[in-house]
């Protein structure tokens, strides 16, 4: 029987969450088939130790011999274990150089990493992540920005609510003139800003209507990628010339952007990809957005006022588009900038809840059947000491 062992999360700064909650490994236990788990005793996590010992699961200060070692964030160096196998988020596949150092340590230690983003199913759609999440608080946090900006409420930080239901408690106090809200995006991050806004009561509109129509009440649009995007010949969207050759289309967001007056970014952007809006855009006079929550967080990217991503301390700074320069998030002429890069971090107990059942229906089954369906074996980024075939594109970057 396989035993998994949740990791005590490494990384500085540390993370409160972890991929499975005290109940979800009880009711694992009692099926007495679904594998045998032990947790690592740790001072980090927003769900505590006594919560898992209240359940009788197994605690102990060194996991290392588990079969399986389930972490969230990245593993530091000396804390990989030689010759096991690790499922944490390593931010390697984009080749992002702030990890090259860890992917060759789990070569040199022969890990056989699985990172969870890789994790897809039989139609290339990712099966775990903290998405929803990012995008629950990322909407939040934009209300929250908007009524600092404007002095006009002032909401708790969702880190400081004990969980998603006293977050929400916070937006009664909400008072919106009417804005047209632009939501970008039709995956996980997306449906978890709509969960807000729909929370809200914020009404729903169409592309037309909102392009066309002013409104008495706030409302929202949701734009894809077919939307914002078109091909330069002006010929018609082809969605799979764009994955193929996304050189050959250029951004048609300003149409948006002209009648928008706060921005939320639930959308995946490729590097290939255009922007969606420049710095020279944003200078223009139609140029109409006062607020961005850019939760895709794509760092000199397809929204140029996101020079950095914010920290959950600090969640917001302002944009100058005139100087192209940081500024205070609330200075005169400003665009204000919501960009915290680990927004699932303020609601730890209910991310980790989520992702925890994403496990045990979408991952769980793979390890106990011999991985029939290959999802692990496609997640696999490197295994005894070498990168597996599904990433051979890594093997330049991480030898050079």
């Amino acid at each position: 029987m396989i035993k998994f062992g949740i990791i005590k999360e490494g990384k500085v700064p540390t993370d409160e969450r972890v991929p499975l909650t005290p109940s979800q490994i009880a009711k694992l236990i009692e099926t007495k088939k679904e594998g045998r788990f032990v947790v690592q005793r740790s001072d980090v996590r927003r769900i505590i130790d006594a919560e898992y010992e209240a359940l009788n699961i197994p605690m102990a200060d060194d996991v290392s011999d588990a079969d399986v070692l389930l972490g969230v964030k990245e593993v530091p160096i000396d804390q990989l274990v030689p010759g096991e196998t690790h499922l944490f988020f390593s931010h390697t596949i984009k080749m992002q150089p702030y990890n090259k150092k860890l992917l060759r340590a789990v070569l040199d230690k022969k890990v056989r990493l699985i990172d969870w983003e890789c994790l897809r199913d039989a139609l290339g759609r990712r099966v775990i992540g903290f998405g929803r999440y990012a995008g629950i608080v990322g909407t939040y946090n934009a209300f929250r920005a908007y009524g600092k900006k404007h002095k006009t409420f002032d909401l708790k930080k969702a880190h400081d609510c004990i969980d998603r239901k006293a977050m929400e408690a916070q937006l009664v106090k909400v008072q919106l003139p009417n804005l047209k809200i632009l939501l970008t995006g039709r995956g996980k991050v997306a449906k978890g800003s709509m969960e807000i806004l729909d929370a809200m009561n914020i009404k729903k509109v169409g592309i037309r209507e909102f392009l066309k129509q002013s409104f008495d009440e706030p409302v929202y649009c949701q734009i894809t990628f077919t939307e914002y995007f078109q091909p330069k010949d002006h010929s018609g969207f082809d969605v799979k010339e764009f994955y193929a050759h996304p050189e050959r289309y250029k951004s048609d967001f300003m149409r948006f952007a002209k009648c928008s007056d706060m921005l939320i970014t639930g959308h995946y952007w490729d590097s290939k990809s255009p922007f969606l809006f420049t710095r020279e855009d944003a200078r223009s006079s139609e140029f109409n957005i006062q607020l961005v929550a850019d939760i895709s967080c794509d760092i000199d990217g397809p929204v140029a006022s996101t020079l950095r991503p914010s920290s959950i301390e600090d969640p917001f700074y302002g944009y100058d588009p005139i100087e192209e320069k940081e500024v205070a998030f609330d200075a005169k002429g400003a665009i204000t900038v919501m960009a915290v890069d680990n927004l699932p971090c303020e609601l730890p107990r209910d991310a980790s809840h989520d992702f925890g059942e994403m496990f045990i229906s979408s991952v769980l089954p793979s390890f106990l059947n011999g991985d029939k369906k290959d999802i692990l074996k496609k997640a696999t980024i490197a295994q005894n000491g070498e990168i597996t075939e599904h990433y051979a594109y890594l093997r330049d970057w991480v030898n050079s």
